[in-house]
């Protein structure tokens, strides 16, 4: 048995491959991306109660060494860096 016309005669394979690419990239201008922030991200994007209070006491604590009023209490500063480094 003769098996005639066998694959793709007459065309040439590397521009059926140019032309799939050029399509690829025509489909990836046509589309866009696009992104939605959910309500929970939104809210821990606003400043929150925490933070205000931090820098109340930040704040707080700058006027009492500018005043010269603020005492260390080396024990406890000494215990927290010992906890902390044992962890």
């Amino acid at each position: 048995m003769k098996i005639n016309n066998v694959g793709m005669t007459g065309v040439n394979p590397y521009n059926l491959q140019a032309n799939k690419t050029g399509n690829i990239k025509e489909s990836k201008v046509k589309s866009s991306d696009k992104v939605e922030i959910s309500s929970a991200a939104k809210e821990m994007q606003q400043e929150s109660k925490m933070i205000a209070a931090r820098q109340a006491k930040v704040d707080e604590l700058k006027i009492q060494v500018e005043k010269g009023n603020y005492k260390l209490n080396a024990q406890a500063t000494a215990k927290g860096l010992i906890d902390f480094y044992r962890k």
